[in-house]
């Protein structure tokens, strides 16, 4: 029998009860992903499918044994680094430190929380020796609940991003993922977070992709990496750093590596998007011209169309601002449409992303529309979901109903970005 995830979820949520006052709202997701990674690891080594080795002295038991002991930070970092010394993880499961008294407390204090804490994850219902969960995107599931209930506690959400299944879903269908006919063709992410969305795309081909991804934050880097081994994608390549600044795949020192398929939901509107960035590292990125110093949606635009084959295709989510403003911004955008790179423009509705809630703009949708009129877009679906269900709390998820609007049955949607450049394009 599969375990719930309503399960799960409720562990999730006591856990979070015994970090409360602790440390910042924020952080929860770094100690419980890491330990919910553990548990999952352990319970399944030994068996046929077991994902990566646990060494002796190293599995959610030995750590179990530490309840109560006046060590118990020490020896859970210690079973962490055995782990990841074993498996070539290291600084990807072990950048929560359990041993941490600014976090944790002193003494009898680190004792009974992380006592508390081990003693949630021992529960018969989290037992993954014998069952998998349903749906089986355990990690993915996990770090998005925890976003949506903390990250506005927090005060943080602007500075975390995860992007919701069903939004996955719909992002993967419309960058043509499923039209996959070759194995080791890739799907790249630019901004991959947890690496939910990537997953997502990856399984919506019949065949078996090649995953790329980069992450700037070093420990959601780490949780992506986490979430490929849970998902048996252990070969997925999930390099860290700032893909504008440093993007860390490349053909050679003057191009970019390019992809098959991409998908995208990067920060909204970033403020230092070219901080590190050097006539080195342009990678003729910004041949169509710079995006404004303060708003880098544009600029990572450009990042995605530059990694892209010129077979390729993609999808990226951003904010409606990049459809109207102008100046530097409005330049860029007559020329990439000049050029056929979009192929259609999808309106989401307000809120059903949790770090970005506009819904004054949605009175534009007619204005989108006008836009791809006047950019002579072929085979264009325009998804009206502005007249969709009804708010939810906290944020809006997306739907099956509202997928087959995008994705009737039997049609597959055209794409939301494209650069399947046509001969007249290239020359």
């Amino acid at each position: 029998m599969a375990i719930k995830k309503s399960d799960i979820y409720r562990s999730l949520w006591d856990s979070c009860d015994q970090l409360r006052g602790g440390m910042d709202a924020s952080l929860y997701k770094d100690y419980i992903l890491t330990l919910l990674f553990v548990k999952y690891v352990s319970d399944r080594a030994g068996q046929q499918d077991a994902l990566i080795e646990v060494p002796e002295g190293c599995s959610f038991e030995d750590i179990r044994k530490l309840r109560g002991t006046k060590d118990i930070g020490e020896g859970i970092d210690k079973a962490i680094a055995g782990i990841a010394e074993a498996n070539d993880l290291k600084n990807v499961i072990d950048r929560a430190y359990f041993n941490d008294t600014e976090k944790f407390g002193r003494g009898a204090k680190m004792v009974t929380t992380l006592t508390a804490l081990i003693n949630i994850f021992s529960r018969e219902e989290l037992n993954f020796s014998r069952n998998r969960a349903d749906g089986d995107d355990i990690l993915g599931d996990a770090y998005e609940y925890l976003m949506r209930n903390f990250a506005t506690e927090s005060g943080k959400s602007k500075g975390q991003f995860y992007t919701p299944a069903e939004v996955s879903r719909v992002v993967a269908a419309v960058a043509g993922v499923d039209r996959a006919t070759r194995p080791k063709q890739t799907v790249y992410d630019p901004t991959c977070g947890s690496g939910s969305l990537l997953l997502k795309a990856a399984d919506a081909a019949d065949v078996s992709l090649t995953i790329y991804g980069q992450e700037m934050d070093i420990t959601t880097r780490g949780l992506a990496k986490m979430n490929m081994i849970m998902h048996g994608r252990e070969d997925a390549e999930i390099a860290q750093g700032d893909v504008i600044g440093e993007p860390q795949f490349k053909a050679s020192e003057t191009e970019l590596q390019t992809f098959d398929f991409l998908v995208a939901n990067p920060p909204f509107s970033a403020k230092a998007w070219g901080s590190g960035l050097t006539s080195d590292t342009r990678f003729g990125r910004f041949d169509l011209g710079m995006p404004p110093d303060k708003n880098g949606d544009f600029a990572f635009l450009l990042h995605i169309l530059g990694s892209m084959k010129a077979t390729g295709s993609g999808a990226v989510i951003l904010p409606h601002g990049v459809l109207f403003r102008g100046n530097k911004e409005a330049e860029l955008r007559e020329k990439i449409l000049k050029r056929g790179y979009i192929k259609a423009i999808i309106g989401l509705p307000a809120n059903l992303i949790l770090r970005h809630r506009h819904p004054r703009l949605d009175h534009r949708a007619g204005q989108v529309r006008r836009l791809c009129r006047a950019a002579r877009l072929h085979d264009r679906r325009l998804a009206g979901l502005h007249e969709g269900r009804q708010q939810e709390s906290p944020a809006r998820t997306g739907h099956p109903q509202d997928r087959r609007r995008l994705h009737p049955a039997g049609r597959t949607p055209r794409l939301l970005l494209s650069r399947s450049l046509r001969r007249d394009y290239a020359q």
